[in-house]
């Protein structure tokens, strides 16, 4: 496929939009279903390359949710606990556990489901049956993978009443060292980011406390590599292999931190038995149930413990889950990881990220104030490697 029509831009009053290869060769995608548009290629072709490097890095199958050009979460096939199969509404798929590709995506899906909602799914090996099987069920926009067991083809095409965006990718594609893009006619051009995000970046540890153990360190590159594809400024929490708490596109740095240590927050509150034990009504949408979840823990717009408003969701009332309760859940959270694209210029972020159980920190260094985040570091006994690597993208 050299040229691949699109129906619109970004926007639909923006015509003439097309994919093609600068050098007319062929397109490294095959559009196997449905019709993907501008921003899905999007998210498609930066998606692919997060799951990529994170199976190159940890050798484990990766998945990721995208949505508007950021990741909602990365995660590597870790087998999940009974308590997050059911935080993740997957406690039901048969043969879960035997296929990592299949929890990893149980994981970048379940991580923030209400920004997963209408989600670009990238996978980095072929899309078996159970990881289908799941897809299948949830509001999603399309799918890139590497290749489709024929029955797993079968079970997607099936999805949006046939019209869902199924694309498979070339495995073995490497794009040219130069990249362009335009801004209001000017062209800009640069070599791609081929920083490596491997262990051999992590070694430059400028804390006290120096031990990082390998699940940490696996984390800081599943932190990293899902930084490096997040629109600038971000940070990402991660746990057990899997991002749970993405805060992207901020002007400030502890805003960014702020927002992902809500979602990563919202994210172990989801596992607690005050969320597990909802009595949800059996007849309820799984994008309801979302919101409903949120609801309860954030206590945001709607109020789903209310008289006249817990009969939409539940079979009994609940009781508010109150913000003392959760603080108490929380004390108990520890060995998360902390990643940022570029340094904290001010501690505000470390001491943000200890009351969600931050116990590892991943930056480049080069602030004329790291020693005072070095300083907060170690009031808390935190080990902080010094990458030397800007993750800036935009």
């Amino acid at each position: 496929m050299k040229e691949f029509e699109l129906k619109y831009g970004c926007n639909p009053n923006q015509g003439n939009a097309k994919l093609y290869m600068e050098d007319g060769s062929d397109l490294p995608i095959e559009v196997v279903n449905g019709r993907p548009g501008y921003i899905n290629f999007l998210d498609a072709l930066n998606s692919w390359q997060l799951v990529k490097e994170l199976k190159a890095a940890t050798g484990l199958p990766a998945c990721a949710s995208f949505k508007h050009v950021s990741p909602t979460s990365g995660a590597v096939g870790v087998p999940l606990s009974d308590a997050l199969k059911k935080a993740c509404f997957v406690d039901d798929i048969e043969g879960l556990d035997d296929s990592l590709m299949a929890c990893a995506y149980a994981r970048a899906r379940g991580t923030d489901r209400l920004c997963s909602f209408g989600d670009w799914v990238a996978l980095s090996d072929t899309c078996d049956v159970t990881t289908a099987t799941m897809l299948a069920r949830e509001v999603s926009d399309g799918v890139i993978a590497p290749d489709y067991s024929p029955e797993a083809l079968e079970i997607l095409k099936a999805k949006r009443k046939g019209n869902y965006n199924i694309v498979k990718i070339d495995p073995s594609y490497v794009p040219a060292v130069p990249e362009t893009k335009q801004v209001f006619g000017v062209t800009f051009k640069q070599d791609r980011n081929e920083c490596q995000i491997t262990r051999d970046i992590l070694t430059n540890i400028v804390t006290k406390n120096k031990d990082i153990p390998e699940s940490a360190i696996r984390d800081m590159i599943v932190s990293l590599i899902t930084l490096k594809y997040t629109q600038s400024n971000s940070v990402c929490f991660a746990v057990d292999g899997q991002a749970i708490g993405v805060g992207a596109g901020q002007q400030s740095r502890v805003h960014c931190t702020r927002l992902a240590a809500g979602k990563a927050d919202t994210w172990f509150l989801r596992q607690s038995e005050r969320v597990l034990s909802l009595p949800f009504r059996d007849d309820i949408a799984r994008p309801v149930r979302d919101n409903a979840i949120d609801g309860f823990i954030n206590q945001t717009e709607e109020d789903v413990c209310a008289d006249g408003v817990w009969q939409k969701y539940f079979t009994s009332q609940p009781a508010p889950f109150t913000k003392a309760e959760q603080a108490e859940y929380l004390r108990g959270v520890s060995g998360v990881v902390l990643g940022s694209d570029a340094f904290f210029p001010f501690s505000d972020s470390i001491e943000r990220g200890v009351m969600s159980g931050v116990k590892y920190v991943a930056e480049p260094g080069g602030s004329i104030r790291d020693q005072e985040v070095i300083d907060c570091c170690d009031k808390y006994g935190i080990a902080m490697a010094f990458t030397g690597v800007r993750l800036f993208h935009h």
